[in-house]
């Protein structure tokens, strides 16, 4: 047994499998051979000398010969320590990955199936499920792939590795590998949402006065978030400023949005915003994306509405208690009601002549901050603008990605 005993030690050495744990399951595993081959092996029992690996047969408490032993005892040795050399293998890629959970991999794309994408991590193969890929990647079999570990989990070929490339962390990974203040804990995002392939909000704060938070996130001509951009597909980020002050918070998260009023209920954490009309589609974004990723930023159920609903009829010069009556009966209950018609429209109704008529619609307007204007369709095409950029919100496109003044600072941080 001289020739086992080194391989067990081979394998202690390489693998670092326990001698005693294979001799303990090669024992096992000739004792049930044993008695599935030899007849009456009930009272059988094998004994191994942990040192030598010597093998002893022994029937009723006295060793005992059989001829076909040695046969058995080569098979069934062969077969246990391969057996514990896949355990072992198994072990280990399951806590090397364990270890990788929250962090980036990177591999080739081995397969492309119908649910799923199978990477090549090396020594093991990960799983990234089309619910935790972007609508923004297009993979094909070879290409290179970075992905973040959500999950790792035994199963009954070895580790099973859940990948993702949707999951918020994934961007906050990616900046904190781009940005070294970031790395240095200098700067640090307090907060990401996502919405995969479409837009990601990040809140950053700085822990060093002279460095610009959202300026080294962004990096000098926005190289940094570039990167990050197209990394994930040419996805938007906002970048705006953490703050332990709500209102304040809330504010930068809705940006580029400007907000007329914010109303705080701090016991149900909700937050009443009043936006002018103008703004009302950039603060609530396309489908409502700029308040969702803002609420789930912040924390805080965020509820935007127009100023317009918060102003009484009467406080509009020219609507007094008659007027007011005249104006509800037509059916306008509300500041908004009235931006929707023209002095001209007014004029019908009875009760109101021209001037009065003039007067309110100017008065309505100059109420929510648009001022004198030439028309209410000028309103009306001011409220409709398209959604802009601000320095706050520091937006970028793998397209037009353009340093904006936080970019600049960024720059100047840098290198400082």
């Amino acid at each position: 047994m001289q020739e086992l005993s080194s391989i067990l030690e081979a394998i202690e050495k390489e693998k670092g499998i326990p001698r005693q744990i294979l001799l303990e399951a090669l024992r096992s595993a000739l004792l049930s051979a044993c008695r599935k081959t030899f007849p009456k092996a009930e009272d059988m029992d094998i004994q191994i000398d942990l040192e030598t690996a010597n093998i002893k047969v022994l029937q009723g408490g006295k060793e005992v010969f059989h001829p076909d032993f040695g046969r058995i005892a080569a098979q069934t040795a062969k077969q246990v320590i391969l057996q514990k050399i896949r355990e072992a293998e198994r072990e280990t890629i399951f806590g090397d990955f364990s270890k990788k959970m929250g962090e980036i991999v990177v591999g080739s794309v081995h397969r492309v199936e119908p649910r799923s994408i199978v990477v090549n991590l090396g020594k093991a193969e990960g799983i990234l499920p089309a619910r935790e890929q972007s609508p923004a990647d297009g993979y094909r079999q070879g290409d290179v792939i970075r992905a973040y570990v959500i999950e790792v989990k035994k199963a009954g070929r070895g580790p099973e590795i859940i990948l993702s490339r949707a999951h918020e962390n994934f961007v906050k990974r990616l900046f904190e590998l781009e940005v070294p203040e970031i790395h240095d804990k200098i700067v640090e995002i307090k907060a990401a949402a996502r919405e995969a392939g479409s837009r990601t909000k990040i809140a950053v704060i700085s822990y060093d006065e002279k460095i610009d938070s959202v300026g080294s996130c962004v990096g000098m001509r926005g190289q940094r978030v570039k990167n990050v951009v197209r990394e994930i597909g040419g996805e938007k980020i906002d970048i705006v400023r953490w703050s332990d002050n709500a209102e304040a918070y809330i504010r930068n998260a809705l940006s580029p949005a400007e907000l007329a009023e914010v109303k705080l209920s701090t016991k149900e954490k909700r937050a009443e915003i009043l936006v002018t009309d103008d703004q009302l589609s950039l603060a609530i974004g396309k489908k409502g994306q700029n308040v969702r990723l803002a609420s789930k930023l912040t924390g805080w159920q965020l509820d935007v509405r127009p100023l317009t609903e918060r102003i009484p009829l009467r406080s509009i010069e020219g609507v007094g208690e008659k007027i007011e009556s005249i104006l509800r009966e037509a059916g306008i209950h509300s500041v908004k009601d009235l931006l929707k018609l023209s002095a001209e429209d007014l004029q019908k109704i009875e009760g109101i002549g021209a001037k009065t008529a003039e007067k309110i619609v100017q008065s309505a307007l100059k109420a929510v901050g648009k001022g004198k204007a030439s028309s209410l369709d000028q309103a009306n095409e001011e409220s409709s603008q398209p959604e802009t950029q601000t320095e706050e919100s520091v937006q970028h496109q793998e397209k037009d990605a353009k340093p904006e003044a936080s970019s600049e600072e960024g720059g100047d941080n840098e290198s400082q």
